[in-house]
């Protein structure tokens, strides 16, 4: 069985192509995201194009595909159904790009082909995909190949260090885009802005008050133990719902939990304000909206031996900056329960702008629910802005 599509050529596995997998499977992001043997020897590649590859196709279980450069036959990825069930008519797609073929859309294109051959071929009714949450480029691939994106679910068998949710989506007949069409989720789309950042590891920020400079950057395992100190302050407890009593393994959960989880997804980026030592001085975050992905909440706590320093306005302004010029957001907003002054101060000094009181709108330790003040900020509120910059 072979396909030809927008210029692919996919087709069996052949014992030639061992060399080739080999070299592919030793790339750091192939053995981080899929389930191929750590460390891939030769006698791994071997087997897989000799006699699992050929196995599959003859128990009917799996499709696998070597996908290749129509024009040269050169190996570029593999593509293919890693499960076919019967019963319901569905299968799942699997798929790998060898590194010296990215950024070609070869991902994209050879998931198509499989998916129209399985639908009309094999007269499949629907195609599931799952990919580790964290896992931006299938996850980019699959929104470009026309799945939808559905939820989380626990993953059976996680990778070593990984996390322990993936994403699942899946793809009918309808859904599928037509050959060399552009197709959701383009190169200038917020879909592939926003992949391209929580790809990556996350950046360091940088901002300055008073002529001396502050580092934005990831929580790291040195910070607990002063996170686990600003939370138990009474002015932290009394504005926030943070655990009380507040425990480094509070601080520990936080960490894994909310703020790596959150980069993992894609759905927010919690900093460290670190001063010129590289001690913490504050913790700053960005929330993005689910309802609305241009906008974003911020959040921000001081430790007690830094405040009244101005460390946090300035830092709630490079982040503001950093989501405005990054992410592509078009708003930032701040709420606070009404009578945090200190909380109001800070954003007035970034930027904010008051919008007013809104009832009932925030939480509180007690189980009920108080008025909190709103502010918000938008790109052209800073006429100063500090350069995003620098993530480094």
């Amino acid at each position: 069985m072979e396909l030809t599509e927008d210029g692919l050529l996919l087709r069996p596995w052949r014992t030639a192509d061992a060399d080739a997998v080999h070299r592919a499977c030793q790339d750091p992001d192939i053995q981080r995201w899929t389930t191929v043997p750590r460390p891939y020897l030769p006698e791994h590649a071997r087997a897989f194009v000799g006699e699992i590859s050929a196995g599959d196709w003859r128990a009917g279980t799996r499709a696998p595909f070597a996908v290749c450069d129509a024009a040269t036959g050169e190996l570029l990825a593999s593509c293919g159904l890693v499960s076919v069930d019967r019963t319901t008519d569905s299968g799942e797609v699997g798929y790998w790009v060898a590194p010296w073929a990215r950024g070609r859309g070869v991902a994209t294109r050879a998931t198509r082909a499989v998916a129209r051959w399985a639908f009309d071929a094999l007269g499949l009714r629907r195609l599931v995909w799952q990919a580790e949450i964290g896992n931006h480029a299938s996850r980019l691939t699959a929104l470009r190949a026309g799945f939808r994106v559905e939820g989380e679910l626990r993953l059976a068998d996680p990778s070593p260090g990984g996390r322990p949710e993936g994403w699942v989506g899946s793809l009918f007949p309808g859904d599928l885009p037509a050959p060399g069409d552009a197709g959701p989720a383009g190169p200038d789309s917020l879909d592939a802005r926003r992949a391209a950042v929580f790809g990556r590891p996350q950046p360091t920020l940088f901002a300055t008050v008073a002529g001396r400079e502050l580092r934005l950057r990831p929580i790291e395992e040195g910070d607990l133990d002063a996170i686990t100190d600003t939370c138990r302050d009474p002015h932290t407890v009394e504005w926030t719902t943070v655990p009380a009593p507040y425990e480094r393994a509070d601080a520990e959960r936080f960490r894994r939990d909310v703020a790596d989880a959150a980069w993992a997804r894609g759905t927010g980026a919690y900093f460290t304000v670190a001063d010129g030592d590289d001690r913490y001085v504050a913790s700053v975050d960005l929330r993005l909206a689910a309802a609305d992905p241009a906008q974003a909440m911020v959040g921000f706590m001081t430790a007690p031996h830094a405040r009244g320093r101005g460390y946090l306005p300035a830092a709630t302004t490079a982040l503001a900056a950093w989501g405005f010029t990054t992410l592509g957001l078009a708003r930032v907003e701040w709420r606070a329960l009404v009578g945090n002054t200190a909380s109001r101060r800070v954003a007035e000094k970034a930027g904010f702008t008051m919008e007013g009181t809104a009832r009932g709108f925030l939480p509180t330790r007690a189980g009920t629910r108080a008025d909190a003040w709103v502010a918000s900020l938008l790109p052209g509120d800073l006429t100063a802005p500090t350069p995003p910059g620098g993530g480094r």
